[in-house]
């Protein structure tokens, strides 16, 4: 007679390198030419909170010149831990795409690699999604004592872009632009997500809106950086936030019910703006 199938204990993680049949939360993390942070940063995700088997780590190279595939290497092999890769640079979209393509967790989070955010305010993303409080949880840089800061040009194009959400699509949020996004795994067939850029983020936005999915807003730490230390995205790309705002306002959107992800874009069509609403719609109304 066969052994009973094995289940994850309930103490005791699996052994080295197992993964588990469905961790708690998927970190996505995009690299793109990040040699001089990319390994702290690793190692604060690694002794964040919710440690493997509880999380899984997916590194997507995003066609990296410098020394960063070198340097991801070394964590390719660790338990939790899975580097990905582009062969050439596509953009940050293409890169979180690729990692959420991959993603098994019931909760996804995208972590960027440059050290701006902080891995220890996971619990305050991820929490409200365990708890059945929302379906789609952001991480603000401008709640709490740290939004109180000065006003810099970012902040000036995060305001605008805030403003065209609540024009748009009669949301308040104090964030929009956050890289600190985390949702329900579930969510993301049904998003449809099509942006090769810094375009993703108000992608995100708009198609979780038009859904009738509600986006609770949570305070997180946040060190800025710069174009000197390596900041990428810029003015340039405020112009493509605010039309795709606007796209995806009036493009047919959602796709046909049944039709997931890749089938409904290739399909190119959608039914209207009133899904059935994920089971948490109400607690995360903004």
């Amino acid at each position: 007679m066969p052994p009973p199938p094995m289940t994850r204990p309930a103490v005791a993680g699996p052994p080295a390198g197992v993964p588990p049949a469905v961790p708690v939360l998927s970190v996505i993390v995009p690299v793109y030419n990040e040699e001089r942070t990319v390994g702290e940063l690793l190692r604060r995700v690694a002794a964040a909170p919710y440690p493997f088997p509880d999380r899984e780590v997916i590194v997507v190279d995003d066609g990296s010149t410098d020394r960063t595939p070198g340097l991801l290497r070394e964590w390719g092999d660790r338990p939790g831990f899975r580097v990905l890769g582009h062969p050439r640079n596509r953009g940050k979209g293409a890169a979180v795409r690729t990692g959420l393509a991959a993603a098994r967790g019931e909760v996804v989070l995208v972590q960027d690699a440059d050290l701006e955010y902080d891995p220890g305010d996971y619990p305050r993303l991820v929490g409200p999604i365990l708890r059945g409080e929302a379906d789609a949880v952001y991480g603000s840089r401008y709640l709490g004592p740290a939004g109180r800061a000065g006003w810099d040009r970012f902040r000036a194009a995060v305001w605008l872009l805030n403003g065209a959400v609540r024009l748009l699509y009669g949301r308040r949020l104090t964030d929009e632009a956050t890289g600190y996004k985390a949702l329900r795994r579930e969510l993301v067939p049904r998003l449809c997500l099509e942006a090769e850029r810094f375009e993703l983020c108000p992608e995100i936005t708009a198609k979780l809106c038009r859904l009738g999915v509600g986006i609770v807003e949570v305070p997180v730490s946040y060190t800025p950086r710069t174009a000197r230390d390596g900041k990428k995205i810029g003015w340039r790309d405020v112009w493509p936030a605010f039309a795709t705002l606007v796209r995806w306002r009036f493009a047919h959107f959602p796709p046909p019910a049944g039709r997931s992800g890749d089938e409904a874009t290739r399909a190119g069509g959608g039914t209207g703006d009133s899904p059935r609403p994920p089971a948490a719609r109400r607690a995360g109304a903004t």
